[in-house]
């Protein structure tokens, strides 16, 4: 942590680290308290591996009509060379896929694209009608030489699909290849060699779903976000690229966006990358969250709010802008290593340190796609672990139990064989993820139990025995 100041919302961390180099640790699933200590973590077994757009949401029970809050996320593997070359850089292989989970940590959905497209790691939307809202994107055989390309390229085509997850039925499918010319984008079809001939010429990123069955769709390669007709298919209105119907007050232009989202009062927010590899001579700005003001009388798009980090960060890729229940903003800075939180009135790029309340390094070359703070309460299907050894006299007993939030404090009981554990011999407030207690005791059988705040036992651990002889 470089900043921890009052006033932040509550709840935990939420992160998919992983990494386009050596990743420190493990990628997988990881809510985090602000602390910085692990709550619960879903390791992956390989690096290759990913998860990404890890939050909370609420999934609406088909049988009962009842919703309840779910952790989602994307699994799969990420084109990143060297190892993948034969699509863009940061697109899904194929073999992905959505899972729900519930509050107890058990698997209540998987989620797979629809028509040969690969579920796409950028966005996954649970709606109260009971569906899933996501993004999917399929190479598509293309003459790409009236664009610069070649002959026998492809475009990477990206299409929105809503399944409904009670029957598994596409419901609802929109494509970008269908309404949104290719020769708009801000990347050049010329050189491929390093994507297998794909060109990446939208990279949609985000969905959202505002009122009246808009949805607003960001595509990062065109610096474009549309606001599309549920009803029609339509484009209703463009914010941004060649074929903007607003025009900019001074930093309200954005490049390479992330994360567009519909807020009250005619307002947009995203994370507005900014940086790297600018075309058309337009000048490289720092990486920061935006919310704009749209103006539909006068079609001009104004900066409502801002937040730039402090020291400045370059992201040329990832990140997003997330409202939290206080009013304050949580923004994850994508490629570069940094979640932080601000007060809502936000600051600029002379006065970056302003209004930040808190602000994390993740570790070595560790990103993660986005990161939010949410409420969770989380009670473990499975019981919590115990592990024990002897320290002189002393016996040091180990106790965690991966994804409780209710856990307050730890006792622990011991006995001279696995039936006889009726003595209380430590006692000990949660400290961290694991907390050790030692106790004179030496058993050899120990066991420990989980307490709530009002000092109830939540749930105990399998009996676990000493070896002085180890």
């Amino acid at each position: 942590m470089t900043t921890r100041k009052p006033g932040t919302a509550p709840g935990n961390i939420f992160v998919a680290p992983y990494s386009a180099g050596t990743v420190a640790g493990q990628t997988g699933s990881l809510i985090l308290d602000d602390s910085g200590d692990p709550v619960w973590f879903r390791p992956l077994p390989s690096a290759n591996l990913q998860n990404a757009d890890f939050k909370v949401q609420s999934y609406r029970n088909p049988k009962t009509g009842r919703t309840q809050p779910v952790l989602t996320w994307w699994q799969g593997t990420l084109a990143i060379p060297p190892t993948y070359t034969n699509l863009p850089s940061g697109a899904p292989e194929p073999g992905g896929c959505y899972y729900i989970y519930d509050s107890h940590y058990r698997l209540l959905k998987t989620v797979f694209a629809r028509h040969g497209f690969s579920p796409d790691e950028h966005e996954f939307l649970l709606t109260r009608r009971g569906t899933a809202l996501f993004l999917a994107s399929k190479p598509v055989p293309m003459d790409l030489t009236r664009y610069g390309g070649p002959k026998n390229g492809a475009i990477l085509d990206s299409q929105i699909q809503e399944v409904d997850l009670a029957t598994g039925r596409l419901v609802f499918s929109w494509d970008m290849l269908e309404h949104v010319d290719p020769a708009d984008s801000k990347v050049s079809a010329s050189d491929l060699s390093s994507s297998g001939g794909v060109w990446d010429a939208y990279h949609v990123n985000s969905i959202d779903e505002g009122p009246g069955g808009q949805l607003l769709v960001s595509a990062r390669d065109m610096w474009a976000v549309y606001n599309v007709s549920r009803k029609t298919g339509k484009i209703r209105w463009q914010l941004g690229g060649k074929k903007s119907d607003f025009s900019f007050a001074r930093n309200a232009k954005f490049f390479w966006q992330h994360d567009a989202r519909f807020r009250p009062r005619h307002e947009i927010s995203m994370f507005d990358d900014g940086c790297c590899d600018l075309p058309d001579g337009a000048p490289e700005q720092k990486s920061h969250g935006l919310i704009l003001k749209l103006d539909f009388r006068s079609h001009r798009a104004t900066v409502a709010r801002a937040f730039y980090h402090d020291p400045t960060l370059f992201s040329a890729t990832q990140g997003n802008t997330q409202a939290l229940s206080n009013g304050n903003e949580f923004i994850g800075w994508g490629q570069s290593p940094y979640y932080s939180e601000y007060a809502g009135a936000g600051n600029s790029e002379h006065t970056p340190s302003r209004n930040l309340l808190y602000d994390v390094r993740m570790p070595g070359s560790n990103i993660s796609y986005r990161a939010f703070r949410d409420t969770w309460v989380g009670t473990p299907y499975y019981r919590p672990a115990a592990a024990v050894r002897a320290s002189g006299p002393h016996s040091v007993v180990y106790a965690s139990w991966n994804g409780s939030t209710r856990t307050r404090a730890w006792q622990v009981l011991a006995g001279p064989n696995p039936r006889s554990l009726s003595v209380v011999v430590g006692h000990a407030r949660r400290t961290g993820f694991e907390t050790a207690v030692t106790t004179p005791a030496h058993g050899p059988y120990f066991q420990v139990r989980a307490l709530e705040a009002a000092g109830k036992v939540l749930r105990a651990s399998k009996v676990v025995k000493l070896d002085r002889t180890a």
